[in-house]
């Protein structure tokens, strides 16, 4: 497995991007004039006395230049290709508003939105619309504060519409984990130190429950950050999405191998070790194959401006796993006997099927949703979901007696089953 988590470790750093609503850099006369307006960043606004600060370190070089900055309402969330078809000029007449930067600090705010609208920030100087290529311009230092106002009405709320809230709900996270390690800590570690047919599955649940927190710990201190300068931290942003990818590369593992494994190895019973899931070539193989394609996809949806067809390739290589693994189960289920057995078994499935549906289903479900809220229901309820897979599948499986009753082995390969507590006592 340790390949799969060096995959894992690529596809959330290298693909990690920097999260924050204080913009620093250079503005740059050569990118404004080869994109006929250079781009800086985007912020949602919502409510009354949105406002936005630009700070600048030359403020001769700027008024030498005819430096200002372009403020664009995107009223139809298009605004991009809409600005594409204009000429350079027109584009940036089309702008709500122009900042001319002659100061080191200007203040802008931001009129009052009936609905958070999304806003769009360009670069722009007397050299943008010239014609040819321009004599090597200085480039200028500035800082861009993008500000919503706070419950008390003040423009200090750094979060864009669509992140507000996310840093409680992390913060609520946490505390449902720490409640319940403090109530099922001791019984879970005790029950690993037992070992048993399910030790190596109770593993992988646990490691995937704990780099799951992990994520969640690293989210809320970047936010927690975040709210205080705008810019958090960004290496806890990639961290958490490098514990979240590796947590998902294990459960998807461990999920399509335990449920081919069922399958593969019904014919054969082993006698030397209980379920050995991660034994059979084929649904390992299998399995390996469904982890890689999935890392590709989540590399090529980070890289990507936007990851709209790697995001649908997400979704679709899920739901058909999804449906994999129910036509496994489903000729498991047919061909069972046992009412016990065929209960354990759809119990799995539904841990199984909540664990890959949930994000398409939330996908879609978000339509419903305005836009600022889309992203927050689908993270949210991606999180939820999956955390309660991760509990069903617990409990399943933490219920010894039950496994021994559903297991595919023969029951005087496992120990303290009921036939041998049975035959001692005759002696």
């Amino acid at each position: 497995m340790s390949w799969l988590f060096l995959a894992a470790a690529a596809v959330a750093l290298l693909g990690s991007e920097v999260c924050g609503r204080t913009v620093t850099g250079l503005f740059r006369s050569e990118a404004a004039r080869r994109q006929r307006g250079q781009f800086i960043t985007r912020f949602m606004f919502q409510g009354d006395h949105g406002l936005l600060v630009v700070r600048i370190d030359h403020p001769p070089l700027a008024v030498e230049k005819e430096s200002r900055l372009l403020l664009y309402q995107d009223l139809d969330q298009d605004l991009d290709q809409d600005l594409d078809k204009l000429s350079c000029s027109e584009k940036h007449s089309r702008a709500q508003f122009t900042i001319l930067l002659s100061q080191d600090e200007h203040n802008q705010t931001i009129p009052r939105q009936s609905a958070p609208t999304l806003w769009q920030v360009l670069y722009a100087d007397r050299h943008t619309c010239q014609e040819g290529a321009a004599a090597a311009q200085a480039d200028l230092s500035f800082a861009v504060l993008l500000l919503n106002p706070d419950s008390a009405g003040n423009p200090l709320d750094h979060f864009s519409a669509e992140e507000a809230g996310l840093h409680t709900f992390y913060s609520l996270l946490l505390l449902a984990y720490l409640l319940a390690g403090c109530v099922y800590g001791r019984p879970l570690y005790q029950a690993l130190r037992k070992g048993g047919p399910m030790h190596a599955v109770l593993k992988v649940l646990t490691t995937a429950l704990a780099l799951q927190g992990c994520s969640a710990l690293c989210s809320y201190v970047h936010l927690a950050r975040f709210s205080r300068d705008g810019s958090g931290l960004p290496l806890m942003c990639g961290l958490a999405d490098f514990w979240d990818t590796v947590s998902q590369v294990s459960m998807l593992y461990m999920l399509l191998s335990l449920g081919l494994g069922w399958t593969l190895s019904r014919g054969r019973k082993p006698q030397s070790r209980p379920l050995q899931w991660d034994q059979s070539p084929a649904s390992r193989a299998a399995a390996a194959a469904a982890v890689l394609t999935q890392g590709a996809l989540l590399l090529w949806e980070r890289c990507s401006a936007g990851g709209g067809l790697a995001g649908l390739l997400l979704m679709a290589l899920r739901v058909g796993l999804a449906l994999l693994l129910a036509s496994v189960l489903y000729h498991i289920v047919s061909t069972e006997r046992s009412a016990l057995k065929r209960d354990f078994y759809l119990a799995f499935a539904k841990g199984s099927f909540l664990w890959f549906l949930c994000h398409p289903v939330l996908v879609l479900t978000s339509s419903v949703f305005n836009a600022h809220q889309r992203d927050k229901v689908v993270t949210v309820g991606v999180v939820l979901c999956q955390s309660i897979s991760m509990v069903t599948l617990y409990q399943l499986f933490l219920s010894r007696s039950l496994y021994w009753e559903v297991s595919s082995l023969s029951s005087v390969s496992l120990p303290l089953t009921m036939s041998r507590a049975s035959s001692r006592g005759r002696y």
